[in-house]
């Protein structure tokens, strides 16, 4: 793990790439930020997370590091004991972690819950709305700050992807008063929370035919594992939906709750 801290000062704001090693984004928003040493008002940690899964160009190397913390030093694997230095990093923090997806190429924001941090950061991000993660928070970094706030920044691989992270790491430094620039705030941000994972039986090739953040009605086809059909029993929001982002989920349902100043 590599942490570097710019601004004087001890550091209550941590900017997170790399938690996963096949997403490039946050570690180029990252990188690029040291490379430009802008000046800031706060202290600032940049962390490049797990390295090894970066220079092997996969997810992770023994286990998903978003599902291992808080971790433990002398855990078994790399990524629990990488989840417990992590922790120990940004425990003071306020956070951003940047993500990819195969499932989405827009921008969006992955909380806990909605909450005063939330209400004062989010609205300065450009994601096209937030979800409330709630009881899926177990194993991610939620279990070792409430303030955080992870961005899914588009298509994995993609230029556009580390182009939304850069843009969504200065808009984050300037919510939380390390930049002197902040985004004007944005109105009626929709909110979706998330109830339940939608499970995919093993297959030899899925589909995917719901689009995300699309209401999905009842009695609807929304996905297929080879010649299996999957029908909504009842309408929900799907959320990360990919035909092969997840192994034995397609994604997850959500209902939208509101907007975040409704």
């Amino acid at each position: 793990m590599r942490v570097e801290t710019l601004g004087d000062g001890p550091a209550q704001i941590a900017v997170v790439g790399g938690i996963h090693g096949d997403e490039p984004c946050g570690v180029h928003a990252v990188e690029r930020l040291l490379d430009e040493e802008p000046s800031l008002d706060r202290a600032v940690k940049f962390v490049i997370a797990n390295e090894e899964a970066i220079d092997a160009d996969t997810r992770y190397v023994e286990e998903d590091l978003n599902r291992a913390f808080p971790g433990d030093p002398d855990g078994g694997t790399h990524e629990s004991r990488l989840a417990h230095e992590l922790g120990r990093e940004i425990a003071d923090c306020q956070v951003l972690a940047m993500h990819s997806t195969q499932s989405y190429g827009g921008r969006f924001a992955l909380v806990s819950r909605v909450g005063e941090y939330e209400r004062r950061v989010c609205p300065h991000l450009s994601v096209d709305s937030i979800v409330e993660t709630c009881n899926f928070t177990e194993g991610r970094m939620f279990e070792v700050t409430s303030r955080v706030v992870e961005v899914e920044c588009g298509y994995q691989g993609s230029d556009a992807a580390a182009e939304n992270a850069l843009r969504v790491a200065r808009e984050f430094l300037g919510a939380t008063g390390a930049l002197p620039e902040r985004t004007e705030r944005r109105q009626d941000l929709p909110v979706y929370r998330l109830t339940e994972p939608v499970p995919k039986a093993a297959a030899q090739a899925y589909e995917v035919f719901a689009s995300n953040f699309t209401r999905v009605t009842t009695g609807e086809v929304y996905a297929a594992a080879d010649d299996e059909e999957y029908v909504a029993e009842e309408s929900f929001y799907p959320v990360l939906m990919s035909p092969y982002g997840y192994e034995d989920v397609f994604g997850y349902a959500a209902d939208k709750v509101g907007t975040l100043d409704g």
